[in-house]
């Protein structure tokens, strides 16, 4: 068994194939199993979970791996690593924006037509330009993920669920998480994505203030409040690989 935090590289057999994932064992009560869509597949257990325990569960998620993996080839290269450059394309609420960076005496960030523009006293420094839309991000992620919450919420309490705590942070693997003290955590990266995917992200993680797991009574609960969440997560899905 590896210790906590450790990542190791196991594999299991998967018809004529193999599939490799990297383990880490963390202090959670729960083991979830992701494919990226760099086509890696990655697995976080507790840490009480022998290696012969994590791979008979990827064993059996095999061809759910495999469809998730086939789905993501064809998005394949992925986009280049961003450089935070004029002319690049950045995202938000759904929509395309060119990025336009400028050098000025104050640092600001606007969005204009159909461009951001960031004004900077370091253009050509990619990480204070990050920083900055980073920023810009995050304080427009603080207002509309609260309105969002208060909107999902109102369908959500006719089924008992209170109402939350909000957080946000950068994830790289979740969209968002449930605390289990009343609060859900939201990924930045959230405020890229269209209205109805956030919508879908918030009502996922309002249902798990009552189903902490994803039980056919945590699904059934979902579809209660959000019918369609299905051709949300889809739409989520496809979106993310251009993130």
């Amino acid at each position: 068994m590896t210790a906590r935090n450790t990542v190791i590289q196991l594999e299991v057999p998967y018809g004529r194939e193999m599939i490799p994932f990297a383990l880490t064992r963390k202090a959670r009560s729960r083991l979830t199993i992701s494919v990226h869509p760099d086509m890696r597949v990655t697995v976080q257990a507790p840490l009480g979970k022998s290696d012969d325990h994590v791979k008979e569960r990827v064993r059996r998620r095999a061809p759910w791996i495999a469809k998730q993996k086939r789905y993501f080839s064809g998005f394949q290269p992925l986009p280049s690593p961003r450089k935070y450059v004029s002319g690049e394309t950045h995202c938000y609420l759904g929509r395309q924006y060119r990025l336009k960076v400028r050098k000025a005496t104050t640092n600001s960030v606007k969005l204009v037509g159909k461009f951001l523009w960031v004004h900077t006293t370091a253009p050509k420094n990619i990480e204070k330009v990050k920083t900055h839309l980073d920023d810009w991000y995050r304080e427009h992620a603080r207002v509309l993920f609260a309105r969002r919450v208060e909107l999902c919420h109102k369908k959500a309490k006719r089924q008992g669920l209170v109402y939350p705590g909000i957080n946000i942070r950068k994830m790289k693997t979740r969209w968002g998480s449930y605390s289990g003290n009343g609060s859900i955590l939201l990924n930045l990266d959230l405020i890229k994505m269209p209205i109805s995917c956030i919508d879908y992200v918030i009502m996922h993680e309002l249902c798990h203030m009552k189903f902490q797991d994803h039980s056919r009574r945590y699904y059934d609960l979902l579809t209660k409040c959000m019918p369609d969440w299905e051709v949300r997560k889809e739409k989520l899905n496809f979106l993310a690989v251009e993130l």
